[in-house]
This record gives C-alpha cells, structure tokens and sequence, in this order.
C-alpha cells in the first residue's frame, strides 16, 4: 500500500520581471499577480511581463479585469509581437516611496 501524496507546499517563484500563470489554477491567478506585483515593486522592478497564453482568453481577461482595481499599477498594455504579442501583457508599476 502506498502512502497518499502531501499536497505540495508553497511554490518559490523567482522574482525577475516575467510572471507565467500557465502554471496556476485559474482560481489561484488573482493571488498570484497581485502578490507577484507587490514583490516586484519591493524589489524595483517596475516594467512586468504577465504571460497568460493566448488559449480562449480567460487567464487575459481575469488578468486585464485585476490590473485597474491594483493602485500600484500606473499602466499596462499588451506585449509586442517578440514579448508574447496578445498572449502577455506589460504591466507600468508605480515606483515605491522611500
């Protein structure tokens, strides 16, 4: 008899400016971005690339909904063609105040 798996704990993301969510459960996304922006903006970096996939658009539109209600958020716009064209989004956050 083999013992059940644990659930596996915390993911360790690097923080690097790239944030791919075709790893996340969609219910997981918001979570994610946001505390994913917030240790970007800690860190200094304030140009992001969320990359949500192209697929049916539902990681885009959860993605594109969450960015306006975040106030460290100054703009975001969808990626060029070489960064992941409509399937990311280029996140503008506000620098931190000392």
């Amino acid at each position: 008899m083999t013992e059940p798996e644990e659930p596996p704990g915390p993911v360790e993301l690097p923080i690097d400016g790239a944030l791919d969510l075709h790893t996340f459960r969609p219910a997981d996304v918001k979570g994610v971005v946001t505390d994913y922006l917030a240790a970007c903006r800690e860190r200094g970096i304030l140009r992001v690339r969320i990359i949500h996939g192209k697929g049916i658009g539902q990681l885009r539109q959860t993605v594109h909904a969450l960015l306006p209600k975040l106030p460290d958020v100054e703009s975001w716009h969808q990626a060029g063609e070489l960064m992941g064209g409509w399937g990311a989004t280029i996140v503008i956050l506000r620098p931190a105040r000392p």
